[in-house]
């Protein structure tokens, strides 16, 4: 790492408020030339909009942004980088089907007596990329390499239009690992050229493996900066959740309550190339398996490969000893399989539908669409869920997008019990609701338990996962490492698990 004295970008006091919502408080970040910065926290942290502020995209309402000692205010993203702040995101943010070189150099292509001189772009393009060990042909579109490729080639443009930070948001997200070292390569060398690089990244292996320091957000806080040398990553784990590692069993769970021929679910190796290491796991009726890790390890994948929406390239699953093989959703609900989503707004509710059409989505898809269910049903299963979920609304032809988000919540909910399931796989159930719609989606996930219905349910909510589960399966960097069972299961033990390096 570079001279530490002299800060490159230095962020004091930032504030920024949407409405009703402080998205950060007071932020310090300090980054310094020639080191690679890891920006680390939970969803809802405040990483997004810090670097969004950083790059122009939003304008803070308080505190300073200085760039080697010079206070700047970007305007937005072409500001920023004019000033020497470029930032490459996950989704590559280039034009897929030009080619190589014509992304490299777009808006400020080489040109000859007025017009645009292609054999000068592709030379120059060759050198530069020679320069990041890339041999590929730049007259190809971008689409056609690797997202590796793809990403470093979003890198090489940033720094040949900056060259002073580059922020990195998950750009390893969808690489395997070879790719990963091909990009931490071309990290290193820009890091040792004196460029700051700041990294965004939900893999901690991967932190500790390029990192020299980390700053850690949560609720919009700043709550440690360290060196990534001296940091211990259960302590990372603690700051980042916010809990202390504790050591008491919190599990109520003393005995098994289930046998071998109790099974529903059996997964064997599932998994899928650069998404999710291939995993075992079962759940058993009348049983809760808890899935645990950090945001990035594999839960909501895990569940995706399981309900169809991914498709698995190795392993295989089976349903009360059948095996099973969905290549999409709709093949998992005609097997009686459910699904609550992590994000209710994009993925499960339709506001723009009615309470009651929200409900019967699942019943119909089930059905098929020449076995329609009548209006009355409709009206009669919808007043059902109202009541029994405690569902805020005047009446089932309320707009679904006009509830509140833990009504949304218990829509969806509402929605999958009316199919009458016979597996429920819950992503994130009680994420951004209120502390009464809460505990009524907790008390519902135990008494479908206790009605015999096998749930897998994902949640950043240790407290919860320790409450309801029989068994947790923790996950770290798309694997699974390890499962707890009865007083093995405590926050403490799931979190040791979470940060014990491998």
């Amino acid at each position: 790492m570079a001279d530490a004295k002299t800060p490159l970008l230095e962020v004091r006091g930032v504030t920024k408020t949407f409405p009703g919502v402080p998205a950060l408080s007071n932020v310090d970040f300090t980054m310094y030339p020639g080191e690679v910065h890891a920006l680390l926290g939970e969803n809802g942290a405040g990483k997004s909009t810090l670097i969004k502020v950083i790059t122009g995209v939003y304008k803070k309402d308080a505190g300073t942004i200085r760039l080697e000692g010079k206070p700047i205010e970007p305007k937005n993203p072409r500001d920023a980088q004019a000033l020497g702040i470029s930032a490459v995101y996950q989704e590559v943010n280039l034009v897929p089907t030009l080619s190589v070189a014509e992304n490299l150099f777009l808006g400020r292509q080489p040109k000859r007596w007025g017009m645009i001189d292609s054999r000068a772009a592709n030379r120059q393009a060759r050198e530069l990329l020679k320069t990041y060990n890339i041999d590929v042909d730049v007259t190809q579109t971008l689409s056609s390499f690797s997202i590796a490729v793809q990403h470093i080639t979003a890198i090489a443009r940033g720094v040949d239009l900056s060259a002073r930070i580059l922020i990195l948001d998950e750009p390893t997200a969808s690489l395997d690992a070879n790719e990963v070292n091909t990009l931490f390569s071309v990290i290193r060398s820009l890091r040792d050229k004196g460029i700051g690089i700041l990294l965004i990244t939900h893999f901690l292996d991967q932190v500790y493996q390029i990192s020299d320091r980390i700053t850690i957000l949560r609720n919009g806080l700043k709550v440690g900066e360290h060196l990534t040398s001296e940091l211990p990553q259960v302590q990372l784990v603690t700051e980042m959740l916010g809990k202390e590692l504790l050591t008491e069993v919190q599990s109520a769970a003393t005995e098994e309550k289930h046998t071998e021929s109790d099974v529903f679910l059996q997964v064997k190796g599932l998994g899928k190339n650069r998404v999710l290491s291939p995993i075992d796991l079962d759940v058993r009726k009348g049983e809760i398996v808890g899935l645990a890790g950090l945001l990035g390890s594999g839960r909501t994948e895990t569940a995706q490969l399981i309900f169809g929406i991914l498709h698995n390239d190795s392993g295989e699953m089976h349903v009360n000893g059948k095996r099973v093989t969905f290549r999409s959703p709709r093949d998992a609900i005609r097997a009686g399989f459910a699904l609550c989503p992590e994000d209710r707004k994009r993925e499960g509710i339709i506001g723009e539908l009615t309470v009651r059409e929200n409900i019967i989505l699942a019943l119909q898809a089930k059905r098929g669409w020449l076995k329609t269910v009548s209006r009355k049903k409709q009206e009669e299963l919808a007043d059902e869920m109202i009541k029994a979920l405690h569902i805020a609304t005047p009446d089932s032809q309320k707009l679904a997008g006009e509830l509140s988000g833990g009504n949304q919540q218990k829509l969806i909910l509402a929605r999958w019990l009316v199919s009458q399931p016979e597996f429920l796989i819950l992503d994130e159930p009680t994420r951004g609701i209120d502390v009464g719609a809460h505990a009524e989606v907790i008390a519902i996930i135990k008494r479908l338990c206790d009605q015999g219905l096998p749930l897998l349910v994902i949640s950043s909510e240790l407290a919860e996962v320790v409450d309801y589960s029989d068994r947790v399966v923790v996950l770290r960097d798309r694997r699974k490492v390890t499962e707890l069972k009865h007083d093995e299961i405590s926050q403490g033990s799931i979190m040791k698990a979470i940060a014990e390096q491998t």
